[in-house]
């Protein structure tokens, strides 16, 4: 029950990174909105690049685009407000703005981890079983994988929402962190969270865990595969297909994992904030440039985009 004579919480102020003088902070602010702003354009080029070259109308750069849209959201809906708490520390953002935030946070976060895990098996088929990879992983197959994550996200992100914001808050205004998150709100609740955090631990093992163990399994099967092939260059260029996606995957997937799916008694909220820049700042940034703009086929559609000779010429 929430204590006596306590005042109901209209509004949160974020402590983010008040604690650093403002030297710091505007080389924070710097650093931030550079790669911000990379990481926006990286994503938007690649997409247009997918879009426009009909050489990439194939599964992996189809579930890319759609990554690289959620990404865009993704940080969309953390940076802005965590630039503007650099320059103006305690940020106050009301109820529903909060629990807004959280929402897409959620959404396209739980959409990002669920579309690498589709990455993952269209790599698997592709290698593994590449005669049926054009009927396997069909327009019809690739739009259902798509939505399927999404839908994924959204329904744990309402999960989520409604389990943080059922919960009264009283007194206890400053939200320990740079955005909305789960742990750190449930810290200012004036009642038991148990319940709440079993929740949470439970989504966060639905959404990390399995597709983590499903990646896991297919790379096991796909590296095995691999090594059975006869050429040297074959097994190169098989390795080079998903060198790429596995340093994303456990780039993603580790940085989650930690704050997540650890006890809640070894909870250092201000080490998670530490790592949730990496997880809102970085890895976006990673998508365009370990995936993509590494890739041959892309940077050739890149060069013919801009009306420069292809390499392959």
């Amino acid at each position: 029950m929430p204590r006596e004579n306590s005042t109901v919480v209209a509004e949160f102020l974020f402590e983010g990174f008040s604690s650093f003088d403002w030297q710091h902070r505007l080389g924070f602010f710097i650093v931030f909105l550079t790669l911000y702003l990379l990481t926006l354009s990286g994503n938007m080029i690649i997409v247009t690049i997918i879009r426009l070259d009909r050489h990439l109308h194939t599964p992996m750069y189809f579930f890319l685009s759609m990554l690289s849209i959620s990404e865009t959201f993704y940080t969309i809906a953390i940076i802005p407000r965590m630039l503007a708490g650099l320059l103006n520390p305690y940020q106050a953002i009301d109820i529903q703005g909060c629990a807004t935030q959280l929402f897409f946070y959620l959404t396209f976060g739980i959409n990002n981890c669920f579309l690498l895990t589709a990455m993952g098996y269209d790599r698997y088929v592709a290698i593994c079983n590449p005669l049926r990879y054009s009927v396997i992983m069909g327009k019809k197959a690739c739009i259902l994988l798509a939505s399927g994550s999404l839908g994924i996200g959204l329904s744990m992100a309402i999960v989520q929402v409604t389990s943080v914001f059922g919960l009264p808050f009283c007194d206890g205004f400053v939200i320990a962190h740079f955005f909305c998150d789960v742990r750190p709100l449930l810290k200012l609740a004036c009642t038991d969270t148990t319940i709440n955090e079993i929740i949470n631990f439970i989504v966060s093992v639905c959404v990390l865990v399995l597709p983590m163990g499903l990646v896991f399994i297919s790379y096991v099967v796909i590296i095995s595969t691999i090594l059975k092939i006869a050429s040297a260059e074959g097994r190169k260029k098989a390795f080079a297909t998903c060198a790429s996606h596995l340093t994303v995957v456990i780039i993603h997937y580790g940085c989650a994992s930690i704050i997540y799916l650890k006890p809640k008694s070894q909870t250092s909220l201000g080490q998670d904030r530490l790592i949730s820049v990496t997880y809102t700042v970085i890895t976006p940034l990673l998508n365009p440039v370990v995936y993509s703009l590494r890739n041959k086929e892309v940077k050739e559609a890149l060069r013919k985009a801009i009306g420069r000779k292809p390499l392959s010429s």
